[in-house]
């Protein structure tokens, strides 16, 4: 397989690779040796999300990254509907095909559900888990059910995200507070993966299923429980508008009790640019409790 688009080999030095899937293809990165870390990514981002903690990490963990179909260098099989669903199992397919045991998950936006949707039924097969700015059960708050309806909604959202890209524009430059970290090279990386209409209905896909997953996202939050006991970091970014406020972070403490968490006043929705340095260093040190037994 080749890549789709052109990427700076200073940011993304990583070799690429691929799992048939269906007639597609999913994308992944898969560096380092050691405990394995799966790094979920959400809209409309990829596996270059995580570059900078890979390259921080690579030296003491697997980092496995994939890109969902769709999105990223992945090319999506006919058929696909680009629902969290269906990338869950995707997720799931490329976890067994890997063979990987004992996962540290990593996730953030819709990452979260996405692999929680793993965690809650794979209990045994996970060591710990990071959490950034995510949810995994039914939008309640206004901020998250106005967004689903403006950027996933008909016509307008769907005009938004086909015709003018604007997730990819727009809000990933807004969702990053470091301003000095937008770079034409980044604003290129998250714009390439979706060049035509039709490649963009994947983003408009996600916000709408805030509001068409409430059944599904209520299922594995009625599931949660079964993380009780699992060792977990909470990251969060206190700048972000998009529906992840402090209320949201509180949430995951109750149902992550065995949590440390770590607030960032100069970090948005995108916590991996803001600060992949505080990410790398949320899964060390999370690693470090696990080996050690885990204390509070």
């Amino acid at each position: 397989m080749n890549r789709p688009f052109e990427l700076d080999a200073v940011e993304f030095p990583f070799t690429d690779r691929w799992l048939p899937y269906r007639d597609g293809c999913i994308h992944y990165v898969d560096e380092g040796q050691g405990p394995a870390v799966l790094l979920l990514h959400g809209n409309p981002t990829w596996s270059y999300l995580y570059r900078n903690v890979i390259k921080e990490l690579r030296a003491e963990f697997r980092l496995i990254a994939p890109d969902y179909p769709g999105f990223g260098m992945s090319k999506a099989p006919d058929g696909y509907r680009f629902t969290p669903q269906e990338h869950s199992k995707a997720v799931h397919d490329l976890i067994q095909h890997l063979n990987l045991k004992e996962l540290i998950l990593v996730v953030q936006d819709w990452g979260g559900p996405i692999g929680l949707n793993y965690a809650v039924r794979h209990r045994d097969n996970l060591r710990g888990i990071v959490v950034m700015n995510t949810w995994a059960w039914p939008a309640k708050i206004l901020p998250m059910k106005l967004f689903s309806l403006a950027m996933g909604g008909w016509p307008i959202g769907y005009w938004l995200q086909t015709q003018r890209n604007f997730f990819a524009k727009v809000i990933v430059p807004h969702g990053i507070y470091h301003a000095e970290k937008v770079t034409n090279r980044l604003r290129k990386a998250y714009t390439d993966p979706f060049p035509t209409p039709e490649s963009r209905i994947p983003t408009w896909v996600f916000p709408r299923y805030i509001r068409k997953a409430r059944k599904w996202l209520a299922d594995i939050e009625s599931k949660l429980s079964n993380l009780s006991d699992l060792p977990a970091y909470i990251l969060w970014g206190t700048k972000d508008s998009a529906g992840f406020p402090l209320e949201q972070m509180a949430k995951w403490k109750k149902y992550l009790p065995m949590n440390e968490t770590e607030i960032l006043e100069d970090a948005s929705h995108y916590v991996q640019e803001d600060r992949p340095e505080r990410v790398a260093a949320a899964i060390r040190t999370l690693s470090k409790r696990i080996e050690g037994g885990v204390r509070l």
